[in-house]
């Protein structure tokens, strides 16, 4: 399980979109096992499972006819297809929503249908940008489980997100970017090791342009309480 870890501008959108073939790289070469994706990109594209982090789904079909469009494009067939959906859509509560229009489903609903519509083919390399936007608490903590239980069985997880909670908890392995470039990679003790740190955390502030965040914090809080003691120095309803 890769994490794939930046401040905002670094570069994991965009690693994402070459991954999925929705951008082309300007150097260097895509490799799936061992070999470049370009001599093959529908093979490719049938063994990944991609997760955005903005779900773009067709909001005038129903959930269930949505994910029926994707299995046909799956060419998964139609009886495998009505047993792993209406057990993948009780599992994230969506099943008694499934003749509803997709317009008419909340943020975290719409990613749940991407994650379904992502993963029910049984992809070999999964994708994911972070996947657990809009997801309320309960469906985040069955996300995690499903992702270490993939991992597990053989799956490879390419996981990108700005959240350095997530990533360390979930990844074995680590590519740290920033400003577009690769500063630190490897197993998770190795890039820390790499980086001269023992937390993650601490290594994330000194790469993400070497802020001195908690000075910020400071700076930040000094402006709002001075703020709000000028406000009242100024208001004559404010008392004596």
């Amino acid at each position: 399980m890769l994490g794939y870890l930046g401040p905002n501008g670094s570069g994991k959108s965009t690693t994402v979109k070459m991954l999925t073939g929705l951008l082309e790289p300007t150097t260097g070469e895509i490799l799936f096992h061992g070999r470049p994706v370009r001599e093959d990109v529908v093979a490719f594209k049938r063994a990944i499972g991609y997760v955005p982090e903005e779900a773009q789904l067709y909001g005038f079909l129903t959930g269930w006819e949505y994910l029926e469009m994707v299995a046909v494009m799956r060419e998964i067939p139609p009886t495998v297809f009505e047993r792993k959906v209406r057990a993948m859509l009780e599992a994230f509560t969506l099943y008694t929503h499934r003749d509803a229009p997709i317009s008419s489903y909340s943020k975290g609903m719409r990613q749940r249908m991407a994650l379904i519509s992502a993963t029910m083919h049984d992809p070999e390399l999964l994708i994911l940008d972070e996947p657990f936007t809009g997801l309320d608490v309960t469906s985040s903590i069955v996300l995690r489980q499903v992702i270490e239980k993939l991992a597990a069985s053989g799956k490879a997880i390419f996981f990108a997100s700005p959240a350095i909670e997530v990533i360390e908890r979930l990844a074995t392995h680590l590519v740290l970017l920033r400003k577009g470039r690769r500063i630190a990679a490897g197993s998770m003790a190795e890039t820390l090791r790499q980086l001269g740190h023992d937390r993650l955390e601490d290594a994330f502030v000194q790469m993400a342009e070497e802020t001195d965040t908690a000075r910020t914090a400071s700076n930040i809080v000094a402006a709002i309480q001075g703020a709000c003691c000028s406000e009242r120095l100024s208001d004559t309803s404010c008392g004596d």
